[in-house]
């Protein structure tokens, strides 16, 4: 009986211990690195802001480096957890050549943001144009947080866990 209750107790613990570790996963996870990398305390400001104009859903959180990484970069996108990246354009423009962007043509108007509109050949189709990234320089979101957005722009991975959800938030990112 004694060994029984134990037994019990033990995979109780052991089902709160691992319940706890993580907690639930966003719906959107968003990546930020800079050419100079990204301070986790202005993420935290960045996230804060973007939560209270969302609302409870989508679930977002971000995530950012505080240096820069080339081999970081690579592996989180390579991983396919996040539903948004903002990088610096110079890593954006290095990256168009892979096609790895989702098209925003759908979601946000390609004539607000023409620095945004890139031309790209996917394998074995002709070249297109569209919008894949969002310059952040001078964003609303950025500026209301004390950051001028200068030199990064956001865009979403091809490889985006839920695309929809990544396209409403980076909709809201967007805003003029």
């Amino acid at each position: 009986m004694k060994l029984k209750f134990l037994m019990v107790m033990l995979v109780s613990a052991l089902m709160v211990i691992v319940a706890g570790c993580g907690g639930p996963k966003p719906d959107v996870s968003i990546f930020v690195m800079g050419q100079n990398g990204f301070p986790s305390d202005a993420g935290e400001k960045l996230e804060a802001s973007l939560k209270s104009k969302i609302g409870e859903t989508p679930t977002v959180k971000l995530n950012t480096s505080p240096i820069f990484s080339m081999e970081k970069m690579i592996v989180e996108l390579a991983a396919g957890g996040n539903g948004i990246f903002i990088l610096a354009d110079d890593q954006f423009k290095t990256l168009s050549n892979q096609a790895g962007f989702v098209s925003l043509d759908e979601t946000i108007n390609p004539s607000d943001y023409p620095d945004g509109v890139i031309e790209i050949a996917e394998e074995g189709k002709p070249a297109e144009k569209h919008l894949y990234g969002i310059p952040l320089s001078g964003n609303k979101w950025m500026k209301e947080q004390g950051f001028e957005g200068k030199g990064l722009i956001a865009f979403i991975p091809v490889n985006a866990p839920k695309m929809e959800e990544a396209k409403q938030v980076l909709k809201v990112i967007a805003q003029k």
